[in-house]
């Protein structure tokens, strides 16, 4: 592949590197220059572009990443769409992650231009989870390159493991004094994290803490896994649940496990079904050993002492809730979009005027937009500073989330850092909206939020070759945001972050049209 500053002559079918203005609208970098765009770069003075020429035995970006990623995709992972020479790997299935790590690494080993980053091997997965991404760095690779990389696809193709419906017993036992609340606080939670691996708690029971009892309890329980919480913790392989084990006519395979919190569980067998002693942070949802070992085994794969023995690393799990964390069966595998509405300005260009409470058809600009939002049903913030009372009642009884800027007179990034510190912790993403583009619909914003594939896509909507407002910025971006400064919004980072930007042509002149001036009111009241 050619790579280099060429004369506007020698650039005809050419891509453009960069992305640039040329002509008063901004080329997308990776386009084909053609006679119109040549033209207009001669019209604005200018003698040269860098450019990227394909030559022969060289295969497209694109092409190349869907090739790759057809090649790697097994059992229950899709390849998406190809943007910007990556291809994005999906699971279709909720389940467990499954790939070589060695096969990755010798993958990525094969060329430079060619790279492959996936999720832990094990990770836990939901459907539409991206679980790995395949980016070709530069506009072509080799051919030679490309099915080398093929052939080491073949080592490397990623699975999920599909989790299986089970129905599960829970077995409590209880020393004298305990009250009904611990049980019933273990059951609810045992039932929440069976539902989130699509299993069920088919029989919950309560006995004496003692090996007679609790053995007679694991010899009539159904088919299924058998859970046991015992009254007290297991530390012994003579311990009241162990002993259990064995006197129902079972087996105890290992005692313990190197993950904490987890580390107390025990592991059994007894005909043929497991038998899991939980140790007492099961009691609790956050993420703990008892989740690893029961993912496995729900998802049809081995989960025995080996396997146990093989969790050290990573073992060492986060005290907080995390993305495997139990979740109730009806939410959603992906959190929702919302939207960050400024709404903090002083309206300078307006004569004393705020223009958020400004009529416009009959109701105040800013209810135009929070009526777009509400219709696209994206959850609303709206962040307030300069005559906060004023725009707020412009807001009437909508249903919408206040924050205040109280340093908005700062600049634009106060505002947005304000708005950004309020997001919910399962929002995958933000619309940033501005209070005075009160032309901006609903089906715009649902154009935007539809073309946003994961949490690291940032969706600009473009007319004419021109971006406008608002922007989706996928979660990952979100601490970054938060450092900017001064009267600046996210459109600053959008050069830095090139490689996530996906452009969506709306039409139109709606994602420009803003109320600044007067002016600008009257004619859209006009309109």
């Amino acid at each position: 592949m050619i790579f280099a500053a060429l004369p506007l002559d020698d650039c005809a079918g050419a891509l453009l590197a960069h992305s640039q203005v040329i002509g008063g609208r901004r080329v997308a970098k990776g386009t084909p220059l053609d006679a119109a765009t040549l033209a207009a770069a001669r019209a604005d003075g200018l003698t040269a572009l860098t450019v990227a020429r394909l030559e022969p035995g060289d295969i497209p970006e694109a092409e190349a990443a869907v090739r790759l990623g057809k090649a790697l995709a097994g059992a229950a992972v899709e390849a998406l769409p190809p943007v910007n020479g990556r291809v994005n790997l999906a699971a279709r299935a909720a389940g467990l992650l499954r790939l070589d790590p060695a096969a990755v690494d010798a993958l990525n080993a094969v060329d430079e231009a060619l790279t492959l980053g996936t999720l832990a091997p094990f990770a836990r997965v939901a459907a539409g989870d991206i679980v790995a991404t395949i980016k070709i760095i530069p506009y072509a690779v080799p051919v030679t390159a490309l099915d080398a990389a093929l052939a080491a696809a073949a080592s490397a193709r990623l699975t999920i493991a599909a989790f299986r419906p089970a129905a599960v017993t829970l077995i409590q036992t209880r020393l004298p004094g305990q009250g009904d609340k611990l049980f019933a606080k273990t059951e609810s939670v045992t039932r929440a994290r069976l539902a989130a691996l699509g299993s069920t708690l088919d029989a919950s029971e309560i006995c004496a803490h003692e090996p007679g009892a609790l053995a007679a309890r694991l010899r009539a329980a159904g088919p299924g896994p058998v859970l046991v919480a015992g009254a007290s913790a297991t530390v012994d392989r003579r311990d009241v649940v162990p002993a259990a084990i064995v006197a129902a006519g079972g087996a105890v395979l290992r005692l313990g496990m190197p993950v904490d919190p987890g580390n107390l569980l025990c592991l059994g067998e007894l005909g043929g079904r497991p038998v899991l002693g939980l140790p007492g942070c099961a009691r609790s949802p956050k993420r703990n050993g008892v989740d690893l070992v029961l993912e496995r085994l729900l998802a049809g794969l081995d989960a025995g002492p080996a396997e146990i023995a093989a969790m050290g690393v990573g073992g060492l799990l986060a005290e907080t809730a995390e993305r495997g964390a139990p979740r109730e069966a009806s939410k959603p595998a992906r959190g929702p979009v919302g939207a960050v509405v400024l709404a903090a300005g002083r309206s300078t260009r307006m004569g004393g005027v705020t223009k958020l409470v400004a009529d416009l058809d009959g109701k105040p600009v800013l209810a135009h937009v929070l009526d777009a939002i509400a219709a696209a049903e994206l959850p609303p913030i709206a962040v307030l500073g300069d005559r906060a009372e004023l725009v707020r009642a412009a807001a009437g009884d909508r249903d919408v989330t206040f924050v205040t800027a109280p340093d908005y007179a700062e600049g634009l990034s106060r505002s947005l850092r304000a708005g950004l510190a309020a997001v919910p912790a399962d929002w995958r993403g933000v619309l940033v909206c501005l209070g005075d583009m009160p032309r901006v619909d609903a089906a715009l914003l649902s154009a935007l939020v539809t073309a946003a594939d994961g949490d690291s896509a940032i969706v600009v909507p473009t007319s004419g070759g021109k971006r406008g407002n608002p922007v989706l910025w996928g979660r990952a971006h979100l601490p970054r945001l938060m450092t900017l400064d001064g009267d600046v919004g996210g459109k600053q980072l959008l050069g830095e972050l090139a490689d996530h930007v996906v452009e969506v042509e709306v039409g139109g002149d709606a994602i420009f049209a803003d109320v600044d001036t007067p002016e600008a009111l009257a004619a859209l009241r006009r309109e």
